[in-house]
């Protein structure tokens, strides 16, 4: 059910029912996957442990985001939703807990779990992917805008664009390509126009034989949305067209992945995104790449401020050190590859034949160069004061790094370089005021050591 309903039936009849098919099949193979972890006479925990689970994700946002992180390792990138309805299929359990009995009781589990298990697992983390929904075209007809959906529900206004509400008709067949350009109805003179693969329209006075800039995307938004989707067709505005209303007229864009645009009477635009009953979710902004890095400078930070205070064996020690930081920034850069588009541009000839060796050989450095290094630092008696500096110094590395560019991603600053030269000038502080403090415990230690030579005995 899992292998054909996702694949096959949401497709062709996207809505409650497949929706909900998913969920009932997730819970009856969930539980039997569970148990394998404790093999026998787990049935009970593991349906159970299920259960909470899903209540979680499907009732808390942070459980919804903890299950999209984790589906993103696992089978790729992922969007789990919270949905309280999805509670619906939590009786599946009870038909999970009764089939894995039965099985266990047959006294022949051990085959059907070698023969089953391969497909559970492929059926469960081969789930599609939800499409992302694009405004396609606009069509007016009198006071009726429709805007058009290829992924999700179609929006429909009768007031000009100030309110939507959701329609589920399906479009009629063999109607003609999107409209990029259309002039106000009973004038002429004024026209709008897309301006091709880009996020932006363009008009003009005179009938169309000069044209302005009306309305683009901001590069802020421009960077954003390119990191949101990246790969993903539907960056560009795709539709358009114009509708006369008492005192004016007003614009609407299918706008792509960013739904819809709208130009009102007062000549005001406004990205409206998804409006209706029901929000489209939005992509999140792919910031894997920035927060490897956050991590990596956060491991040299602490690496570096322990060293700063051995009394020997620096140069071993700064080998390791330097090891067990690069090994990390590998295995990180290697592990994510696959998932997320901007740790791929490292490695995108590697497949995941060549990856995992790749990911065990860095696990391997890191954990070597980690543990040498702590005996390093014991034996070489590291100062305190230093380790103190290194450890606290080090979370404050890593949220200087990662502040400004989660701060990006969610709308200021607007360009992306703003977020670089902030994340530079706060990691550059961070680090400046650790080295001071470090060179302060140094020369006090250095003038309390010349003060006891000088004393008399």
């Amino acid at each position: 059910m899992l292998l054909v309903n996702d694949h096959l039936l949401k497709q062709a009849w996207p809505g409650f029912v497949t929706g909900k098919l998913s969920d009932v099949a997730g819970l009856v193979v969930a539980p039997a996957l569970v148990a394998l972890l404790f093999w026998r006479r787990a049935d009970l925990a593991a349906t159970v442990l299920t259960g909470v689970l899903f209540a979680l994700v499907k009732t808390t946002e942070t459980g919804a985001e903890a299950a999209s992180h984790v589906w993103t390792l696992v089978a790729g990138p992922s969007r789990v939703l919270a949905d309280p309805t999805d509670l619906l299929a939590l009786p599946a359990l009870a038909l999970a807990w009764w089939v894995r009995r039965r099985t266990l009781e047959s006294g022949s589990s051990r085959w059907r779990v070698v023969v089953t298990m391969p497909l559970a697992v492929l059926a469960v983390t081969a789930t599609s992917a939800a499409p992302m929904p694009t405004a396609r075209s606009v069509d007016v007809d009198g006071d009726r805008i429709t805007v058009q959906v290829t992924s999700g529900v179609t929006r429909v206004s009768e007031d000009g664009g100030v309110t939507w509400s959701e329609s589920y008709d399906s479009p009629p067949e063999g109607r003609p390509s999107p409209q990029s350009a259309a002039c106000v109805p009973r004038q002429a003179t004024r026209c709008y126009r897309l301006v091709k693969n880009r996020m932006a329209v363009e008009q003009s006075d005179d009938g169309g034989r000069t044209w302005e800039p009306s309305w683009a995307m901001s590069q802020g938004d421009s960077e954003r949305m390119a990191r949101r989707y990246s790969g993903i067709p539907g960056q560009s505005s795709m539709g358009l067209a114009v509708q006369a209303r008492p005192g004016g007229h007003v614009v609407v864009v299918a706008n792509g992945l960013d739904g819809i645009l709208v130009r009102d009477v007062s000549g005001q635009w406004q990205r409206l995104g998804w409006p209706g009953k029901t929000e489209e979710p939005a992509a999140e902004v792919d910031l894997t790449l920035e927060f490897i890095v956050a991590v990596f400078l956060a491991a040299c930070m602490l690496f570096g401020g322990v060293g700063a205070g051995l009394r020997r064996f620096h140069l071993a020690y700064m080998i390791f050190a330097s090891a067990a930081c690069l090994g990390l920034f590998t295995m990180l850069i290697s592990a994510s590859a696959p998932a997320s588009s901007t740790t791929e541009a490292f490695m995108p000839s590697l497949s995941w034949s060549e990856l995992v060796p790749l990911i065990g050989g860095s696990v391997l450095v890191t954990v070597v160069g980690v543990l040498v290094s702590f005996v390093l630092a014991c034996t070489g008696r590291a100062r305190g004061a230093h380790v103190a500096v290194g450890l606290v110094a080090a979370p404050l590395v890593f949220a200087g790094v990662y502040t400004p560019f989660y701060g990006w991603s969610q709308g200021a600053p607007g360009p992306y370089w703003v977020a670089v030269a902030l994340a530079v000038l706060l990691t550059g502080l961070v680090v400046l005021a650790g080295a001071l403090l470090i060179r302060h415990d140094a020369r006090r230690r250095s003038y309390l050591d010349g003060s006891s030579t000088s004393r008399p005995t």
